[in-house]
């Protein structure tokens, strides 16, 4: 046996052994058991829910707005501007900001810190009256929509791996604007983990400056010149017996969303459950100098997914640790300290499709799927030993190598294997006859015209490669454009059929070329070939 087929011989083998160890590892409790550690299946496979979920990025727009007005009126009052009002007059437009009440001896003044960095993202207006209107330009909202959707599929990832979901597919669905595609393979509770996502989590802590009021009704009869531009009106609780109450509140929060470090559930004094929580070194300076401004006689409430969870009198300052209390279960401490950490989403998300598949379906799916491969690729080995005499156990050994190279790259990429994943495992069956066939009828054609064995085959595999190539070579780049552009399933579609694709030339042109060049080299010059 020559070095060079010796070497090739080696490697093939070695590319076996490692593909199955790929597939079953270190067999621990039966190769079932190992061949489910090893090969994860995709939801229409093992059951599970599948969740399309909209964002609402006009929210996060309207709080980035927020937080613009509360530093202009800063910046104005620290420039010297007083009697400046800065306000968002038309809900209907969050990304305008109004000022008004500058003096005219100020108007170069307020200019300065119009033009400053901090409002760079904000084309600036004079009005007829003498006020200013700063809109977001339409490239800034686009990017703030861009975060919002990118940190809500981030926060979504994070809360279902604590969940401990077994491979989640969590990405942006291309069929809508600002939607997600969720698929949560193996939960057995989808209304837990649809409360778990859909919740905001958006802990903020405001100055009250009025109520509570039983109705919203009676806290516009007791602010009759309307409500103040730079307040809002909030639902929750109330002093106990009297169900829900209405407060009115700072529009701007003293701190929220990411100013929170961490959250743990704990127990109060009474062994009930609540929360505590630790604030950034930035926001931990910004919350004391609030609580140290307003302590004695102001009252803060805590806001949690737009609900007043607990209003307190500001006993003395707070710098950057503080408790939530209010009724929660253990669990509800449990959850809402997990979404506290991980974060909180930009904005509200609506579900527009959800549809769970059942574990006995996904069971069906897989005996239909994995029969149909199976029956699929005896009837082609069968074709090939019948047409193809001795060489069709070449082509046969090759097939088998392929699934076996393909499910070896499945069980180490950790990739998913869905319906359709299966139904391109099919087609690459199809494909590996197909440059089989390409090969034979090569060499076929080479024996008629009076070749050897030897050179026919050294001349089928030489003119056959091209074309081989050629054909996967386009065939990849379809599947490169489905798994670009396609959702989870189409996606698994693609990911079998490019490896298999790939694992097909290794086995029909290295594989094949190894086995006709071991049949032949101890036979003479005139051996003939059972092809």
């Amino acid at each position: 046996m020559g070095k060079s087929l010796r070497n090739r011989i080696i490697f093939i083998v070695a590319v076996l052994l490692v593909s199955v160890y790929g597939i079953i590892g270190i067999p621990k409790g039966g190769l079932k058991a190992a061949l489910a550690r090893n090969i994860h299946l995709g939801l229409d496979l093992q059951g599970g829910t599948h969740l399309v979920l909209q964002v609402q990025v006009a929210e996060a727009l309207s709080h980035d707005t927020d937080k613009a007005v509360a530093q202009l009126q800063d910046d104005l009052t620290k420039a010297g501007v007083t009697g400046a009002m800065v306000t968002k007059l038309d809900p209907a437009h969050p990304e305008t900001i109004h000022v008004s009440g500058i003096a005219p001896a100020k108007q170069g003044d307020a200019r300065g810190v119009f033009n400053n960095g901090n409002y760079a993202t904000y084309d600036v207006t004079n009005n007829a009256d003498g006020s200013q209107s700063l809109t977001m330009k339409v490239g800034a909202i686009r990017d703030l929509e861009t975060r919002a959707l990118d940190q809500s599929i981030e926060t979504i990832r994070d809360r279902i791996d604590k969940l401990g979901v077994s491979e989640p597919v969590i990405e942006k669905y291309g069929l809508g604007d600002n939607e997600i595609l969720v698929e949560l393979p193996g939960v057995e509770d989808p209304g837990h983990v649809q409360d778990i996502i859909q919740s905001t989590a958006r802990l903020e802590i405001h100055e009250v400056t009025g109520g509570p009021y039983p109705t919203d009704q009676e806290a516009m009869t007791a602010n009759p010149t309307g409500l103040p531009p730079d307040s809002m009106l909030v639902h929750g609780i109330g002093a106990p017996g009297t169900g829900d109450q209405v407060w009115m509140l700072k529009r701007v929060s003293v701190v929220a969303g990411t100013d929170f470090r961490d959250a743990q559930p704990s127990q109060d004094e009474n062994a009930r459950p609540d929360i505590t929580f630790n604030l950034t070194t930035a926001a931990g300076d910004r919350f004391y100098k609030f609580t140290d401004e307003h302590k004695g006689t102001g009252q803060m409430a805590i806001i949690l997914d737009n609900k007043v969870k607990e209003v307190a009198t500001i006993q003395s300052a707070i710098r950057d640790t503080g408790r939530i209390t209010g009724g929660f279960t253990s669990d509800q401490a449990k959850d809402l300290s997990m979404l506290l950490r991980t974060g909180s989403l930009p904005a509200s998300i609506t579900y527009l499709e959800t549809r769970t598949v059942g574990a006995s379906l996904g069971a069906a799916s897989i005996r239909q799927g994995v029969m149909a491969a199976i029956i699929g690729m005896l009837v082609v080995m069968a074709f090939m030993l019948v047409y193809y005499r001795g060489a069709g156990i070449n082509a046969d050994l090759a097939l088998v190598l392929n699934l076996v190279i393909l499910l070896g790259f499945l069980g180490y990429s950790h990739a998913t294997l869905t319906l359709p994943g299966i139904a391109g495992v099919i087609l690459t069956i199809g494909m590996g006859v197909d440059s089989n066939v390409l090969i034979f009828e090569r060499i076929r054609e080479e024996l008629r015209n009076g070749k050897t064995a030897a050179m026919a085959v050294q001349e089928g595999f030489k003119h056959a490669w091209v074309t081989i190539v050629d054909t996967h070579v386009t065939t990849i780049v379809s599947a490169a454009i489905l798994f670009l552009f396609g959702t989870g399933p189409v996606k698994g579609f693609a990911v079998t059929l490019t490896i298999g694709l790939l694992a097909n030339i290794f086995t029909a042109v290295l594989v094949s070329r190894v086995i006709f060049d071991s049949e032949l080299k101890n036979k003479d010059r005139n051996a003939v070939l059972s092809i």
